[in-house]
């Protein structure tokens, strides 16, 4: 409809009338348009079709960070990692490396010193502000004299300073070299788009809202959040959009719930695939297949209770029935107690692992396991075997803790936390309460920085106590400990270098002149050129994944016929490499170099793998047990902070008593060690716990109970106290004193041993 005209330009008034004149009689000019276009700003906008709001197409994405919603900056804590170093030391990392071969860098920073009336040797944090800007940002256009020694003379040159990282993104983008490319981005930092503020679309995307939001708002938001708001937009709506809309609703409203239902209620649905666990990949996946709602399917799940606390367990369990109740077959791989209670039938298989397993032991209901005496599950199920609560819980000892200050990442509410040194303390809470924000991105990320130089960037925190009592920072996750076949257990916790030194010690080996090398796999000499030492041939197969075939020359043994001539009581390397943990201790028996680190192998439960397997093949649960025991053959210090996210992944209750004794050793050398658990038998064996929550996402982030387990147990609001507590009540001894950190008794070390064999 047409705007009325204003009084004065068309609208004539008469006494008892008015008159409404046509604007074409006053000559106006009015403009009509079929586009979406707005004639005054000149914004235009296609016409909305679905692919406008996706940032993988390119009609909807940013077109200034290509629809990833970050760019990379450079950043002045990655310039100048240690505030503590003076400009002569070296604070500016990237000119500190051009060193003695190229002095022009340290010589600018000797002008600009003269310059601002500084010293070289004061510490980087104790100089003026307006100079630390200057260096890093520019002096704009105050002019610095420079004065540059080039061997044979002084000149000198006037002008404003460009910055340093003005400076270094000026070579970062003008570089034709990919090594210094690839050297200069280790200074970058990932940062919101400034054009889409994130949001990873065009303006003209964000512009359009439902509801006061754009999609950019919505999907900011946690599923919990989402699922609320979508159930109360239909009261916005007028009875004709609402009939538009409401189909498109209830598939949203569906799907949402179905994420619900598998836990996942605290991630928000713009969250990048990448940064989910395997537990939430695998659960996402099981939410799209409920909503498809087929019958007559075989669903296979392995370990779906990965990284899911007891309350959130009990909702996927309660979805896998549903699977099972509307007709179909639900296979699952699991270690949790709950799951294998619940469960219509159990294969147990074993009884050991690798060589000692491979057969059915038990099956049946769960109480058919829990009755056959030769099923390792059914005694940890009925009882007849448990892992017992220690006699006795290291005490923390006052002023002697790690003190994380105003955390405030992600959903963390400006938590203070108190980790006391010297203990195995536990961070629980449910999924999404900020285990890992607070453990991985702000502590382990700070205590990086500092103690071991890392250039990674720490969580927002106001400040962290303590880490002077600590030398050394170890994350031991569950990454793979090498990406391709040459790496194995025998090379990453370094069995291989002396076992090679042995055979190259044999009287065959020094008459032919062999030496360590010659029994490498990786280089020239012994090893099989055909293959090139990886006892596979790669085919490369087109439009198809690559096919690996064992080497024909070699039989897949690696080496050369002449390499495989050299043995030592009838074995060859090869023959060696191809060994168990267990039976290459028991060969090199007489050999304390090789031997104690294939024993401390066997001592965290991995007696059964082989000394040269290839690390593809190692579960995360065995790559990080090998990194464990590459710790533990360590001479310890009694000073390092290990860090564990959820370490009994994978493992079962006979695997878990092995690894509690391993971790309680380390306490008892005087470390510290942290671990995210969600396992009660972890839990109720801790020295100190954190609970975070009490929800997850946006409910939790807050600090719900801290102290012994039994403090824990006995907190109502803690969600993890109320599991624990019949889990404590079960337990064969209730601690009746406390140890001081650092010193342990015989006894509750046998306990523990016991327990584990």
């Amino acid at each position: 409809p047409l705007p009325l005209p204003a009084r004065g330009r068309g609208e004539m008034a008469a006494p008892g009338r008015s008159i409404l004149q046509n604007k074409n009689e006053t000559h106006e000019r009015v403009t009509f348009s079929a586009r979406f276009a707005c004639p005054v700003s000149g914004f235009t906008i296609d016409e909305i079709e679905p692919r406008l709001f996706s940032f993988n197409a390119p009609a909807g994405a940013c077109p200034t960070c290509d629809g990833l919603g970050t760019e990379l900056q450079f950043e002045p804590e990655l310039v100048v990692p240690n505030a503590d170093l003076s400009l002569a030391e070296g604070a500016i990392v990237p000119w500190a490396k051009t060193g003695a071969s190229s002095p022009y860098y340290e010589q600018t920073l000797e002008s600009l010193a003269k310059h601002f009336k500084v010293s070289m040797n004061t510490p980087w944090n104790r100089l003026p502000k307006h100079v630390q800007l200057a260096l890093l940002y520019g002096t704009d256009d105050e002019e610095v004299t420079f004065t540059y020694w080039d061997g044979t003379r002084n000149y000198k040159t006037i002008k404003p300073f460009e910055g340093i990282i003005n400076n270094i993104e000026r070579r970062w983008r003008e570089t034709d070299s990919d090594w210094v490319r690839e050297e200069l981005e280790r200074y970058q930092g990932s940062h919101p788009c400034e054009a889409c503020g994130g949001y990873r679309l065009k303006p003209q995307a964000l512009a359009v809202k439902v509801g006061g939001k754009h999609i950019g708002e919505v999907t900011d938001m946690s599923i919990k959040a989402a699922n609320l708001w979508f159930a109360e937009l239909p009261k916005t709506f007028t009875k004709q959009q609402g009939e538009i809309a409401v189909r498109i609703l209830k598939e949203i409203r569906e799907r949402l719930a179905f994420l619900n239902d598998v836990g996942l209620e605290y991630l928000t649905l713009s969250r990048a695939s990448g940064t989910l666990s395997g537990g939430e990949s695998q659960r996402i996946r099981l939410a799209s297949q409920i909503g498809s709602g087929l019958t007559g399917v075989l669903y296979v799940l392995d370990e779906p209770s990965i990284g899911l606390h007891q309350r959130d367990n009990d909702r996927l369990l309660g979805t896998l029935k549903h699977l099972r109740d509307i007709g179909n077959t639900v296979i699952v791989v699991e270690h949790d107690e709950d799951a294998i209670l619940q469960a219509d039938h159990v294969v147990d298989i074993g009884p050991g692992a690798g060589i000692h397993g491979g057969e059915i032991v038990a099956q049946g209901t769960p109480d058919d396991i829990m009755a056959n005496p030769d099923s390792l599950t059914g005694q940890y199920l009925s009882g007849a075997r448990q892992i017992p609560l220690p006699k006795r819980r290291r005490a923390p000892q006052k002023g002697k803790a790690i003190r994380i200050v105003g955390a405030s990442e992600n959903n963390l509410q400006n938590v203070t936390a108190e980790i006391p040194l010297g203990l195995l303390t536990c961070i629980t809470g449910v999924s999404g309460s900020g285990k890992s924000t607070l453990v991985i991105d702000t502590l382990y990320a700070a205590a990086a920085r500092k103690l071991n130089n890392a250039r990674v960037h720490a969580g927002a925190h106001q400040r962290i106590d303590g880490l002077e009592e600590v030398d050394k920072v170890i994350d031991i996750d569950q990454s793979p400990i090498g990406r391709t076949p040459r790496s194995n257990p025998a090379t990453y916790t370094g069995a291989f270098t002396p076992i090679r030194d042995w055979f190259a010690g044999l009287p065959e080996s020094k008459a032919r002149g062999y030496g360590p090398g010659r029994f490498s796999f990786n280089v020239k000499g012994g090893r099989c050129e055909a293959c090139q030492g990886d006892g596979v041939i790669k085919i490369e197969m087109h439009f198809l994944p690559d096919v690996y075939v064992t080497c024909d020359v070699c039989k897949g043994k690696r080496y050369n016929r002449e390499t495989l001539e050299i043995t030592f009581k009838d074995k060859s390397i090869a023959d060696v490499l191809d060994m168990t943990v267990e039976e290459g201790a028991r060969f090199f028996s007489a050999v304390p170099s090789i031997r104690d680190k294939l024993e401390t192998l066997a001592r965290v439960g991995l007696g059964y793998i082989h000394i040269g397997q290839q690390a593809t093949t190692l579960s995360g649960g065995e790559a990080q047990r090998i990194k464990l025991s590459k710790e533990l053959s360590r001479r310890a210090t009694g000073r390092t902070l290990y860090i564990l996210d959820e370490p009994t992944t994978g493992l079962h209750f006979h695997d878990v008593a092995k690894l509690l004794e391993v971790l309680h050793e380390l306490a008892d050398a005087g470390n510290t060690v942290v671990v995210i658990e969600h396992n009660l038998e972890v839990i109720k064996t801790a020295d100190w716990v954190i609970d975070l929550g009490p929800e997850g996402g946006d409910g939790g982030g807050r600090i719900v109970a801290a102290g012994t387990p039994e403090d824990v147990a006995a907190t109502k609001e803690s969600y993890t106290g109320q599991y624990l507590k019949p889990v404590m009540a079960r337990g064969p001894s209730a601690p009746s004193g406390r140890l001081p950190a650092g010193e342990s008794e015989g006894a509750s070390k046998r306990a523990k041993r016991q327990a584990a064999e």
